[in-house]
């Protein structure tokens, strides 16, 4: 099937010429984006309910701040989430009362994992992330599997067609390679590097997670939407 380009950069779906050798380019420079990589481990030092919103003070646990500015982005359990003060080793950010609703929430003192905004010239070392949960899973099993972890988590319904074999998904802002889909359900394996490094050695049976499914999967959905009916090919 062939997309229609001009339908679809009308629909906001296609930028300006965007082609195979600029279209990284486009995306990182355009976009505050991720890779899902972790960084390091912060903790939440304080949590102030503002109405519905809240400020956060995050002690950064050795993220390194000094290429971090005031409106810079930083990914805390895979959320997107503004810099509004800085000190040597912590940040505040704004969290509004909609990123709370859509999701899994904050706890003061818990941990987290954070990942600063990438740069044009940074290693894609995971996939790309936007730090826009798309919604909120549930944990069914973790347990270990050899020197590994086995994590089985039930995605949402309307994100469980997004979730594919051997594809990639972001739970709590750690960039993952599905190894088994069934139904709602997706099967993970954890390395003993990626529980060392991450907050998901914390994770049980029932625990909430942050879950943002590949974009590219999205965009195909999006672009499908204005493919040329009378191509059969």
């Amino acid at each position: 099937m062939n997309i229609d380009p001009s339908r679809a950069r009308k629909a906001g779906v296609l930028p300006p010429s965007l082609n195979a050798y600029n279209a990284g380019s486009y995306w990182l420079a355009s976009y505050r984006m991720f890779t899902g990589i972790i960084q390091a481990i912060g903790r939440i030092h304080e949590y102030e309910a503002r109405g519905a919103d809240a400020r956060m003070l995050i002690h950064g646990g050795g993220l390194d701040f000094t290429d971090v500015g005031l409106g810079d982005s930083i990914a805390v359990n895979g959320v997107c989430l503004t810099a509004v003060a800085l000190t040597p080793d912590s940040f505040s950010v704004d969290v509004s009362a909609e990123t709370l609703r859509v999701t899994a929430g904050f706890v003061p003192g818990a941990e987290v994992n954070l990942e600063k905004a990438l740069r044009l010239a940074d290693r894609l070392g995971g996939h790309l992330v936007s730090g826009h949960v798309d919604g909120v899973g549930t944990v069914h099993r973790f347990a270990p599997a050899g020197e590994s972890h086995l994590l089985e988590i039930d995605a949402p319904a309307e994100l469980a067609r997004y979730v594919i074999r051997k594809g990639s998904i972001t739970v709590n802002g750690v960039s993952l390679t599905v190894n088994r889909v069934e139904g709602t359900r997706c099967a993970l394996n954890l390395i003993p590097h990626t529980l060392e490094m991450t907050t998901l050695k914390h994770l049980q049976a029932g625990s909430r997670v942050n879950l943002e499914v590949d974009m590219i999967a999205r965009y195909v959905e999006r672009m499908m939407q204005f493919t040329n009916p009378a191509d059969k090919d």
